[in-house]
């Protein structure tokens, strides 16, 4: 579909004609993220958190690259490295709180984009693809932050690695093989955390490589809106620039205050006190919990206590990775041809229901293991897999929508007040007789 005002991207300069003739990075800029790109002209402030996304793994690299310059991976002196960075590096204790807060608020940035497109359908057809690299960005987050979680070299860093690598050992036969040879040793040390750090500094890059993908992925069918209706013509878009770079530059604004209040005056605030003490492989920490990012799958992992079949050990590994795993099948699983939730009026109340869930399993999760707390893990989990698995196919088979509008800029006006073309058509039939008023510009 072609739109008259997203004209091609012209270079006016001999330099850029010069440059676009051979290397026409310009030209994609400007039909991506420019003036060339048409987007639903409706979308909400829960579309910039995709934006903003961009810019926490734009600060995580940066910060990262710099860290990485004054960290030693060895067992003996990393904690020490850090606390060197903290107390003697230029601005180091700045850049260690923000790469430290970043991931937080990298993890709170990506969870709010995760939960915009649950409620708004944003991985069904056409774009699971864009859904499914979603989710592998996700799995790479993790697998970054938990490796990024040991290098401090704390106790909360020790045991968190012994902890986390010692699910492996719940596979039958070749568990414990496998632990060994991941650590490079029978327990965490200085193989394990030359890894770690390796693969730390490496997978942030890979997660950008994978982001282009998804933002390709995206500009192929366009970009989702709360009415999830497809775009019907040219009413139905405005260009990316300059009315949402605007709209994603106040965001990002907004964005890095939260982020300076918390890195300025709580930066201690998300992380644990006891990964300020050094790593004790002989000292064993009353109550080990991941970062707080992990907790409801965490709250998943401790739900299982009883063998049947396999150990309970195994069974709690296995509902961890496939509460994850499932959100990969979500584009099959819910039939519905109605996308946004704001028409699915059971849909939405079974996605409250879940936002409270994995909530508790979060709250769960960072708790010590009492039997209070296991059993009402044990209820959560129960629950988030029966949303995906049964409620929320259910649903999309029963449920009877409210009626969509008939395009986007039909619902645009009946939200601003103005008269849909549906009411107009409504009223000419009505009063065939009535004298023809003037036209009047929609505003």
């Amino acid at each position: 579909m072609s739109f008259p005002w997203a004209k091609q991207y012209e270079p006016k300069l001999p330099l850029t004609r010069w440059l676009d003739e051979r290397l026409p990075v310009p030209r994609l800029v400007y039909n991506s993220l420019g003036g060339g790109y048409p987007v639903p002209r409706n979308l909400n402030y829960f579309w910039n958190f995709g934006v903003l996304a961009g810019a926490a793994l734009a600060i995580q690299i940066v910060t990262g690259i710099v860290l990485a310059m004054h960290y030693a991976a060895n067992g003996l002196v990393a904690f020490d490295s850090v606390e060197s960075i903290m107390r003697d590096v230029n601005a180091g204790w700045f850049l260690r709180y923000a790469h430290a807060n970043g991931a937080s608020m990298f993890f709170i940035v990506v969870y709010t984009h995760i939960f915009r497109g649950l409620y708004y359908g944003s991985y069904k057809a056409p774009r699971e693809m864009v859904w499914l690299l979603g989710v592998v960005i996700f799995l790479l987050m993790m697998a970054t932050a938990f490796m990024g979680y040991v290098l401090p070299w704390g106790q909360m860093s020790f045991w968190g690695a012994q902890v986390i690598t010692g699910f492996f050992s719940a596979i039958p036969l070749v568990g414990d093989t496998i632990r060994i040879w991941l650590l490079g040793g029978f327990a965490p040390d200085n193989a394990a955390l030359n890894r770690f750090f390796s693969l730390h500094y490496l997978l942030p890059f890979v997660i950008a490589g994978v982001i282009i993908l998804h933002i390709w992925a995206l500009h192929i069918p366009g970009s989702n809106n709360p009415t999830g209706v497809d775009v019907k013509g040219e009413q139905d878009t405005v260009p990316f620039h300059p009315y949402y770079t605007a709209k994603d530059g106040f965001g990002l604004g907004i964005f890095m205050l939260i982020f300076a209040g918390l890195l300025f005056f709580f930066p201690n605030y998300l992380g644990h006190p006891d990964n300020y003490i050094p790593a004790n492989p002989l000292s064993t920490p009353a109550h080990i919990v991941p970062e707080w990012y992990f907790w409801p799958f965490y709250a998943i992992l401790r739900a299982f206590t009883a063998d049947f079949i396999l150990p309970a050990k195994l069974w709690g590994v296995l509902a961890m990775f496939g509460s994850i795993l499932l959100l990969f099948f979500l584009p099959w699983l819910d039939s519905s041809p109605v996308r946004s939730m704001n028409y699915r009026p059971k849909a939405r109340i079974a996605f409250w229901v879940l936002v409270a869930d994995i909530l508790i399993l979060g709250y769960c999760g960072g708790a010590p293991a009492t039997a209070t707390y296991v059993i009402l893990s044990q209820i959560c989990a129960a629950y988030y897999f029966a949303h995906f698995l049964i409620i929320l196919p259910l649903i999309s088979r029963s449920e009877r929508p409210r009626p969509l509008p008939n395009s986007i800029t039909e619902a645009v006006l009946a939200n601003h007040g103005g008269t849909s073309p549906a009411q107009t058509a409504l009223s000419t039939a009505s009063a065939p007789h009535a004298a023809p008023s003037a036209p009047h510009a929609a505003h």
